[in-house]
């Protein structure tokens, strides 16, 4: 739980993290970018280890004048030079918000590729049946209950775009388990079995 008074002095001063806490992440995907004025909004993507199990998870990190972003060969760069796609290492404060994905002040980024490689014959669309949905942790499983190796995880975030039959935009609590549908998901997946990846676009069929 974040502290109020740390809060507040984590939005009036980009440079204080309670304790000095900070996260280091590598080889985190962007997902988003967004501008509003000075502050830049950038989604990541980066894996963590859970146990045995490797979990994607998702934050937007707030980006100002005091971020120091970075290419490849070291040099700063604006925040309107990275794109989506962009492979980079990330530090950021400890101190997050509790939206989805949660947002937090970043101190670094370095673009260390231009792009994710994307995994070989991995197609981006999966058509099966809705497992198991949990809404509390954002995720949905498709696939055979009894084959675990035809499943698959998706993480649904406030980007994803779900859509009923009818091409109407419904909200994740409407899907159910048994029904069928269609995922356009992101170009990674994680190691885990089964293996996870972030929803970009679910259609019920």
């Amino acid at each position: 739980m974040i502290n109020f008074i740390d809060l507040i002095r984590w939005v009036n001063n980009p440079v204080i993290s309670p304790n000095n806490a900070v996260i280091n992440v590598n080889d985190a995907v962007i997902e988003e970018i967004f501008h509003d004025n000075r502050t830049s909004f950038v989604t990541i993507s980066y894996r963590v280890r859970d146990f045995n199990i490797i979990l994607t998870e998702l934050v937007t990190l707030v980006v100002d004048r005091n971020t120091i972003i970075r290419n490849r060969q070291g040099r700063r760069i604006s925040v309107r030079d990275l794109t989506v796609g962009n492979v980079v290492d990330a530090s950021f404060s400890a101190v997050m918000t509790r939206s989805i994905p949660p947002q937090s002040r970043a101190f670094m980024i370095t673009v260390v590729r231009e792009e994710i490689n994307p995994l070989p014959n991995f197609p981006n669309v999966v058509e099966d049946r809705i497992m198991e949905i949990d809404t509390r942790n954002n995720f949905l499983v498709t696939g055979n209950p009894n084959d675990i190796m035809s499943q698959m995880r998706f993480v649904v975030n406030n980007m994803t775009n779900i859509f009923n039959r009818r091409g109407n935009r419904i909200s994740f609590r409407d899907l159910r388990p048994g029904q069928m549908i269609r995922v356009e998901h992101a170009d990674f997946m994680t190691a885990s079995i089964p293996p996870q990846t972030t929803a970009l676009n679910i259609w019920v069929l």
